[in-house]
């Protein structure tokens, strides 16, 4: 399968060749959505907790005698029936949320859903990403080539995938809202979907059909 690459002036330079195995797959929607579901779910911060009885300080001296006062018994002033004291079945951090998928459904999701970016012309294939130093200005400027000269492109979402590491586009694409970076290596299903377009360098395709393949 061909695609048209594009340079960072938004012009027409060439086109690659995507591997079939990876970028012509029918989309399944169930397997994308149980994959989508378990990456939310282990991405899960569990930050509400309650403390119960045992966890609330104080309380270790019985308030009055068990007999004679005419009051009710009481053996502890940590007790969820006074105030301040423990809660009753109120949310604690041993919450685990954590989904178990099986590695070839996160993999041939991830497949589905790269291949339906194709389908939908959602993916932009650049010659190359390259910036002299970290500037915010320039990456803007590539958007909005990228924006003018494809027609399909009607919006600024998008996910950007380097091939390796790189500084400079890091720093110059975090204070822009709607873009953000991933290493080839590191793509799943849940950050490709937050974002309209797909950014690849030629270069990433290789390490795509490398790290997956």
């Amino acid at each position: 399968m061909e695609i048209e690459t594009y340079n960072q002036n938004g012009e027409k330079v060439g086109k690659a060749e995507l591997p079939d195995e990876i970028f012509g797959l029918d989309f399944s929607p169930d397997l994308v959505h149980q994959v989508v579901v378990s990456q939310m779910a282990n991405r899960r911060q569990v930050s509400a907790h309650t403390k119960d009885r045992s966890e609330v300080r104080g309380g270790g001296r019985k308030p009055w005698r068990q007999k004679g006062t005419g009051r009710a018994r009481h053996g502890s002033i940590r007790s969820p029936l006074w105030k301040g004291g423990g809660v009753t079945f109120g949310p604690t951090k041993e919450r685990d949320f954590k989904k178990i998928i099986p590695k070839k459904m996160k993999r041939k999701a991830l497949f589905m859903v790269l291949s339906q970016k194709v389908k939908d012309n959602e993916l932009v294939v650049l010659d190359e990403l390259k910036i002299e130093k970290p500037k915010t200005k320039i990456v803007k400027e590539i958007i909005q080539n990228l924006k003018s000269k494809i027609k399909n492109i009607k919006t600024e979402s998008f996910l950007i995938t380097l091939p390796k590491m790189d500084k400079n586009i890091i720093l110059s694409t975090r204070n822009i809202p709607k873009i953000a970076t991933i290493q080839a290596k590191e793509l799943n299903c849940l950050d490709i979907l937050n974002y309209k377009y797909l950014m690849l360098p030629k270069e990433a395709i290789a390490v795509i059909k490398e790290t997956f393949l």
